[in-house]
C-alpha cells in the first residue's frame, strides 16, 4: 500500500535543497526527466536563489524578449521584456514604431517621494493630537533621517510629514512621512523609518501605534508620458474616432478600464520582472491611483487639429535601480544593461512610455480588426508546440491552423499526425 505523505512538514526551511527536492519528489510522484528538470537552474545558480525566497526548490524560465523602435525624449532603447503572453512583445514594438513618426515617447517623472504610514489608535482628540504631530515635525523628520546615512548624505531621506484624521466609519490617525528615496524602490527604508519614528510619535501624543508600513499607492512618486500618432499611420480618419470611442468606454465604465488598465500593464510588468523589480507593488499601485476618484483610465486619448491622436498616462511607478535582486540574478543585471538606464527616475520614463505604447496597441487592435486575430495567430505556435511539434513543424502545423482559421489543440495534434506520417 503506497505511503500517504502530510504537506505538514517541519522545518522545512531547514532543509537543503536537495532535501526539500525529494520530499516534494515522493509527495508528487515525480519522474526522473522531472526532477532533472527542476534540478537545472541555468543561470540562475541554485545556492543565490536559495537566499532570496524560502523554501526553494529549483527555478522557472520565463521568455525574454526585446522590444524595438523605441524613442524615448530623444533617446534610443531596446526593452527587454520577460513575459509568457503572445502579442505583446511584438504589439508593443509596432506602436512604437508608429510614435517614433512624431518624434516618439516624451517623458518626465517627479522625484522618487515614498510614503510611510503610522496608524494612531486611542488618542483623546484628534485636533489636539494632530497639532502635536506637527508642532514636532522638525524633531520627528531629523529622527526618521538618522536610519539611513546613504540617504542623508545625498540631501535625499525623510522630506515632510502629513497628518490624515479618520472619523468615519473607523477613528484613527494616519501619520505620513515622505521619504526621497533616491534610486532605491524605497519599501525597507521607509519601512525603518516608520518603524524608528513610532515610539517617538507615542510618547508625543500618548496614542497608541499600530501599522507602521510603506504605502505602495505613492501619488508623489508620478510618471507621464505621451506620444503623438498620425491619422495616415493608423489608416485614416474612420480609425482614429474609433480609437477615441474606445478610450472613452475605459474612461467611464470600469468594467471596461479594468481590462483597458491591464493592457498598460502587460507591457510595465514585463519589464519590471525582466529586471526583478517589485512588479506586485507597481500593479497595486497602478490600480489604486486608477481608482482614486471613481476607477478610470490611466490613459488619455484626443484628437488634435489635424485629426491626429494625443495619447497621454499618468501612472505612479516606484522602481529602483539599486539594491533587490536585480543586483544578484546575472539576467535581470542584463537586463537592466539592456535598458541603459542611468537612474530610477529614467527608469519610471521609459515604463510609463512602454505603459502607453503598450496600451495603445492593444485598444488600436480592438478598435479595428479585434484583439484576437494576432493573438491567436501568435497562439498557434503554443499549440503547436504542446501538440508537440519540433523544428520547422511548429511552423507547418500553427501556419496550417491559421489559414484553416481553427487554432485549437484537437487541430494541432490532428495536422501534427498527418504531417508526421507523410514523413
Amino acid at each position: 500500500m503506497e505511503e500517504k505523505l502530510s504537506s505538514q512538514v517541519s522545518g522545512f526551511y531547514k532543509l537543503k535543497v536537495g532535501e526539500r527536492l525529494e520530499f516534494v519528489r515522493k509527495f508528487c510522484n515525480l519522474s526522473q526527466e522531472e526532477m532533472s528538470t527542476l534540478e537545472n537552474t541555468g543561470t540562475l545558480p541554485i545556492e543565490v536563489a536559495d537566499h532570496l525566497i524560502e523554501n526553494t526548490i529549483s527555478t522557472i524560465e520565463i521568455p525574454l524578449g526585446v522590444a524595438t523602435n523605441f524613442r524615448i525624449n530623444d533617446k534610443d532603447y531596446l526593452i527587454p521584456m520577460a513575459i509568457e503572453e503572445p502579442s505583446v512583445v511584438a504589439a508593443c514594438s509596432n506602436s512604437a514604431k508608429v510614435a517614433r513618426e512624431t518624434g516618439g515617447f516624451y517623458c518626465e517623472s517627479t522625484n522618487p517621494i515614498m510614503i510611510g504610514q503610522i496608524q494612531l489608535e486611542g488618542y483623546e482628540s484628534s485636533e489636539a493630537t494632530k497639532k502635536k504631530i506637527l508642532e514636532n515635525k522638525a524633531e520627528i523628520i531629523k529622527a526618521a533621517n538618522t536610519r539611513s546615512k546613504t540617504l542623508a548624505e545625498l540631501n535625499a531621506g525623510a522630506k515632510d510629514l502629513e497628518v490624515r484624521v479618520f472619523d468615519s466609519p473607523y477613528r484613527m490617525i494616519v501619520v505620513h512621512i515622505l521619504v526621497d528615496v533616491q534610486d532605491a524602490m524605497g519599501a525597507n527604508v521607509v519601512n525603518s523609518m516608520c518603524e524608528y519614528i513610532a515610539p517617538m510619535i507615542e510618547k508625543l501624543t500618548g496614542a497608541k501605534v499600530n501599522l507602521r508600513i510603506l504605502s505602495n499607492l505613492s501619488v508623489h512618486r508620478l510618471s507621464r508620458a505621451r506620444a503623438k500618432f498620425r491619422k495616415e499611420d493608423l489608416g485614416g480618419e474612420e480609425v482614429v474616432d474609433s480609437i477615441i470611442s474606445a478610450y472613452k468606454f475605459a474612461a467611464q465604465d470600469p468594467f471596461r478600464a479594468a481590462t483597458h488598465n491591464k493592457g498598460i500593464m502587460n507591457g510595465i510588468d514585463a519589464v519590471v520582472l525582466a529586471t526583478l523589480n517589485d512588479w506586485r507593488a507597481i500593479e497595486a499601485g497602478a490600480h489604486a491611483y486608477a481608482a482614486l476618484s471613481s476607477y478610470t483610465s490611466l490613459t488619455k486619448y484626443e484628437k488634435d487639429e489635424n485629426g491626429d491622436i494625443l495619447a497621454s498616462i499618468e501612472i505612479p511607478l516606484a522602481v529602483g535601480t539599486v539594491g533587490g535582486a536585480t543586483a544578484n540574478v546575472p539576467k535581470a543585471r542584463i537586463a537592466k544593461k539592456i535598458l541603459g538606464i542611468k537612474d530610477s527616475r529614467e527608469f519610471a520614463n521609459v515604463l510609463a512610455a512602454v505603459g502607453l505604447s503598450q496600451n495603445f496597441s492593444a485598444v488600436r487592435a480592438l478598435a479595428t480588426e479585434g484583439i484576437q486575430r494576432g493573438h491567436m495567430e501568435l497562439h498557434a505556435r503554443q499549440l503547436a508546440l504542446s501538440a508537440g511539434a519540433k523544428g520547422t513543424l511548429i511552423d507547418e502545423v500553427s501556419q496550417m491552423m491559421i489559414d484553416e482559421k481553427n487554432i485549437t489543440m484537437t487541430r494541432a495534434k490532428e495536422i501534427l499526425e498527418k504531417l508526421s506520417a507523410n514523413k
